[in-house]
């Protein structure tokens, strides 16, 4: 599951754009313009874009330049313009593909993840989540810089919620994801291990927030 955001003005497409995602597994963020678009990118963790280029205040291309001065996210570009001058611009700015519409739902998600996959090699052997930071190689925990000792289902459960910041997890979505509906566990499993987990963490473990008859969040408050 990854954490995609979908900047598309026009509510037609974005709706479908995070409906059909979303079925096949990600998590959407979704912007109207490019102003809320850099607020999304510098205040969440998202994996890849999909952007259309003409947009209200800030355009795709001018958002482009902006984002690469902080981020190297990829991006994907989804427009009406299909010109070879305005593929050759997007690319030049930054984009690693360029998608016209109309265009297959199909055919963009198969592009989204073959993107995923190539950056799953290069990425960092590390994630950071306020004070906590995953060595992911080693499957080490270090709060401050102090290392904590996890079980497997605890790490795989923090890189979970890390990975998928400000989301709302019911405890079935997690038994799911995290236990893929092992035999004989029921759903007192994840409060289990989070209230272990929360303990482990110490002052890190209020980032999981409970959610009173929805489920759980993983937000960080410095």
């Amino acid at each position: 599951m990854s954490s995609l955001l979908i900047v598309e003005d026009e509510q037609r497409i974005q709706d479908m754009l995070v409906e059909f995602l979303e079925s096949q597994g990600h998590l959407c963020y979704r912007a109207n313009d490019g102003i809320d678009a850099l607020a999304i990118l510098k205040s969440h963790s998202v994996e890849l874009i999909v952007l259309d280029i003409m947009l209200p205040h800030l355009n795709g291309f001018d958002f482009c330049t902006q984002a690469r001065l902080f981020s190297d996210i990829p991006i994907i570009i989804l427009t009406a313009k299909d010109s070879e001058e305005d593929k050759i611009h997007g690319y030049e700015l930054g984009a690693d593909d360029y998608v016209t519409k109309p265009f297959s739902p199909k055919v963009l998600c198969a592009k989204i993840n073959a993107i995923l996959r190539r950056r799953e090699g290069t990425e960092s052997s590390y994630l950071y989540a306020g004070i906590i930071k995953v060595n992911i190689s080693s499957h080490e925990v270090f709060v401050n810089d102090i290392l904590i000792s996890l079980t497997h289902k605890e790490y795989e459960l923090l890189l979970f919620f890390i990975k998928h910041p400000d989301f709302v997890f019911t405890r079935k979505q997690l038994l799911e994801k995290i236990w893929e509906y092992e035999h004989n566990i029921d759903t007192r499993t994840v409060d289990t291990h989070i209230k272990t987990l929360r303990h482990k963490l110490g002052s890190a473990g209020s980032y999981i927030i409970t959610l009173v008859r929805s489920g759980y969040k993983f937000q960080i408050h410095l």
